[in-house]
């Protein structure tokens, strides 16, 4: 451990300041400090811990709102005095309530209203949000709702609509110059896709796992395992 401490630069009050990422999703989800001791304690027992500067005490994240984070990964950055942890999060990050901490915008007309939505998707994350659309849709169905609807007609209406969409990304695979017809028939065939492994019961970040343990051969490393 002595050469890991010689690599990292605490600040004069020996804390180093600490982001926090959701390892799925990608959210960012808080900023902490550690000193040493909670560092070690992070590595430890693979939650996080942080240190407090208003109470300057440490502090184990979830200890009393049950709310813990378990740290998949930790990195340090090129100047060596910040550290990024991903963690899979138990319910919420935030002590108000959000999923993240960021969940008001700053624009140059001032400070948005709280939004669960806060920080929003990346684009290469928007699969991730829109599994979550349709997963509530299905638990909370609305009438004016396409989605609602084909979950009440069931699996055999869903595998129809996922061959008839096939089918029109194929004819659209073989027009000349039909980049834009199959972008819009792509889109069809995934949202549709995302519905059928909603009704049963598969979540999409088991397909992402199933993808990547094939690229690497392996599953995704937990460096604290």
């Amino acid at each position: 451990m002595e050469q890991v401490w010689q690599k990292i630069k605490f600040n004069d009050q020996g804390l180093i300041p600490v982001i926090v990422q959701e390892v799925k999703s990608g959210k960012v989800l808080m900023l902490a400090y550690m000193n040493q001791e909670a560092l070690e304690q992070t590595l430890q027992t693979g939650t996080t811990w942080f240190y407090s500067r208003s109470r300057q005490k440490l502090w184990n994240k979830g200890e009393i709102s049950g709310n813990y984070q378990k740290v998949k990964r930790l990195f340090l950055d090129c100047d060596e005095d910040a550290l990024l942890v991903q963690v899979e999060q138990t319910r919420v990050a935030c002590h108000t309530g959000f999923y993240s901490c960021f969940h008001r915008e700053l624009t140059k007309e001032g400070v948005t209203e709280a939004s669960a939505s806060f920080p929003p998707f990346s684009l290469s994350s928007f699969l991730v949000e829109l599994f979550e659309v349709i997963e509530e849709r299905k638990n909370n169905p609305q009438s004016d709702s396409y989605t609602s609807k084909l979950f009440q007609t069931g699996k055999e209406k869903i595998l129809r609509k996922i061959s008839e969409e096939t089918t029109e990304v194929i004819l659209a695979a073989l027009e000349e110059n039909g980049k834009e017809h199959l972008t819009w028939e792509a889109a069809d065939l995934i949202y549709h896709l995302l519905v059928l492994l909603s009704q049963a019961e598969i979540d999409w970040y088991q397909v992402l796992a199933e993808l990547q343990k094939r690229r690497k051969g392996k599953e995704p490393q937990n460096t604290l395992d």
